[in-house]
C-alpha cells in the first residue's frame, strides 16, 4: 500500500573507488606516522644507547643498577654477568642488563699476572 520505490545513487564516478579509500585511510596512517616519531623511535634509541653501554663496561667503572645499588665493576665474568663490588669486601655478580647507569668510567686496571 504504502510502499515507496527506493533507487541506488552512486555518490562518485564508478572508477573512483580506489582514491576514496586512501583518503579515508589518511588519518590512520597519519597517526601511525606521528606514533613512530614519537614513541617508536625515541623508545629504539634509548634502548640501542643502553645496549653499547652495557657492551662497553670495564673494569673500575662506577655503575648503578636497576635496584640502585652502587658499586665499582671488579671484573667481566662473561658476556652477561659482571662481578661488581658493593663496599669493602662485599662482590655480588649481576646480570649486565640490569645495569641502569655508568657513572664513571674507570681507567681500566693492569693484570698483575
Amino acid at each position: 500500500m504504502f510502499v515507496t520505490e527506493a533507487f541506488a545513487q552512486t555518490t562518485g564516478a564508478p572508477g573512483g573507488g580506489a582514491s576514496d579509500m586512501i583518503i579515508q585511510f589518511m588519518p590512520f596512517i597519519l597517526i601511525f606516522v606521528i606514533m613512530y616519531f614519537l614513541i617508536i623511535r625515541p623508545q629504539r634509541q634509548k634502548a640501542q644507547r643502553h645496549r653499547d653501554m652495557v657492551a662497553n663496561l670495564r673494569r673500575g667503572d662506577t655503575v648503578v643498577t636497576a635496584g640502585g645499588l652502587i658499586g665499582k665493576v671488579l671484573k667481566v665474568v662473561d658476556e652477561n654477568e659482571v662481578q661488581i663490588e658493593l663496599s669493602e669486601g662485599v662482590k655480588v655478580r649481576a646480570v649486565r642488563g640490569m645495569i641502569a647507569e655508568v657513572r664513571s668510567k674507570g681507567e681500566p686496571v693492569k693484570d698483575s699476572a
